[in-house]
Formats: structure tokens, sequence, C-alpha cells
């Protein structure tokens, strides 16, 4: 399954340049369209479906992916709304470490590699930190960590 814009780009490169090519793609859409085949709604709800369901990713990784693949954002943040509304993002995030088999993190150099990891998989750091400290994580290395978070910001 794509998104019109994802098909669109795809297309651009098959087609030969100019006004031809892009009536040929306009024409390809609407017909894709008119049958059902080509949905950015179903294509959004889907996608974020599986990224929750199967991934275990955060409401900010799937906002990102789907911003990438040309969904409008006011289609992204209805169907967000509706997919991650009720999810509480802390049990989310445990079950992605989970499904990574990520384990307690025993010096500063883990905890740093378990924040990239699920900032990465798109949670919030509020809910990062609180799960380390959950984990019994020195202060020290939390305080390591928001020094290289302010780091970073600066550069």
């Amino acid at each position: 399954m794509r998104s019109e814009a994802g098909l669109r780009r795809l297309m651009q490169s098959r087609v030969e340049p100019g006004e031809r090519g892009e009536a040929v793609i306009a024409a390809v859409v609407a017909r894709l369209k008119e049958q059902r085949y080509l949905d950015d709604q179903s294509f959004a709800e889907t996608y974020a479906r599986l990224r929750q369901q199967n991934q275990k990713l955060g409401v900010r990784r799937v906002r990102q992916d789907l911003q990438q693949k040309g969904v409008r954002s006011d289609l992204i943040a209805e169907t967000l709304e509706a997919r991650y509304g009720q999810t509480n993002e802390e049990a989310l995030a445990r079950e992605h470490l989970e499904r990574k088999r990520i384990r307690k993190p025993e010096n500063e150099k883990e905890t740093a590699r378990v924040m990239h990891r699920l900032v990465t998989a798109g949670f919030s750091t509020g809910v990062i930190y609180k799960i380390l400290r959950q984990w019994d994580v020195p202060e020290e290395a939390l305080a390591a960590l928001d020094s290289l978070d302010e780091d970073a910001h600066e550069e």
C-alpha cells in the first residue's frame, strides 16, 4: 500500500517529463482513487495500526514516517488521535523494550543507548526518564544524559 504522494513520486521517474507525463500520472491516480485502491486515509490508519501493534512504535515516530510518505498533516493528526489517543505511552514503551529485548542498563553508556533507542522509536523524553528511574538507574547517569541532550541542542 502506498500514499498518493508516494505513488506520484514513484511514477514521476517512469513517465516522460512534461505535461503529458503529468496527465498520465493524474489519470492513473484518479482511476485508482475511483476504484478505491488509493486512499490516504486508509493508508494512514493501516500504517499507524501496524506500527503500534507490531513494532510498538511511539506516536512521534509514526507521525514523522507518515509525513515523509506525503500524507496530509490534518489526516495524520486525525489518524494518530484515533489510534494513540487512549494509549498508555509508558506501557507501549515497555512493550517496545521487551520486543527488542532491551534490558536494564548497567552503566552510563548502556543508559544512553537505551535512551537513544526509545527516542528513535518515537517516545517522549518524560516517559523515557520515568522508565529509567523505575529501573533504578543512578541519578548521575541521568544527569549525564541531560548534559548530552543539552550539548546536542546547542550544536
